[in-house]
């Protein structure tokens, strides 16, 4: 699998997250304000589950928020951590079907919070593209811009834990 390119390009986001599917919301640390300076994200008890990739202090949620921790890099992915990340994206369906709302956070909200919820996406029924182009339609042109994650996507999250497990076994 190819390594993650560095964009310090990316500008971050207009809003702290964005709803992909009913239920289902995708967003981040940090937000642009409105006069184009970043402003630090706090999440308190606006959704039922939390699902954070990237923790900071004092970014919430509060307590009593059930709140799932699977800090993973922007880039590549052992089989460890991809099988949190299909475990992030049941654990989001299962919230989902009980009728309660999650955010999928990282640090824009754009690769890794993109990576669970599209293979969320894909747990119900859409192509590795359709979940891709609606993530992007509904939270960024710049979500899943890591090409890495996108083609963990298009090979199927299982079959990359494969590989990359037994890449690991080879070194």
């Amino acid at each position: 699998m190819r390594t993650r390119e560095s964009r310090p390009d990316v500008p971050a986001p207009d809003s702290p997250w964005d709803e992909i599917v009913p239920g289902l919301w995708m967003g981040g640390h940090q937000v642009r304000g409105p006069a184009g300076r970043l402003e630090q994200v706090v999440v308190r008890r606006q959704f039922d589950l939390v699902q954070t990739l990237l923790r900071l202090p004092e970014h919430g949620p509060d307590p009593g928020v059930e709140h799932h921790v699977w800090p993973i890099p922007d880039g590549p992915l052992d089989g460890t951590q991809i099988a949190g990340v299909i475990r992030l994206a049941e654990a989001a369906c299962e919230a989902l079907d009980a009728g309660r709302t999650v955010l999928v956070r990282c640090f824009h909200g754009y690769n890794r919070s993109g990576l669970v919820v599209a293979h969320a996406l894909m747990r119900r029924g859409r192509p590795a593209e359709a979940a891709i182009r609606l993530i992007r339609s509904r939270r960024s042109p710049w979500a899943l811009h890591n090409d890495l994650f996108v083609d963990y996507l298009r090979t199927g999250l299982a079959t990359a834990r494969m590989l990359e497990e037994l890449e690991g076994l080879a070194e």
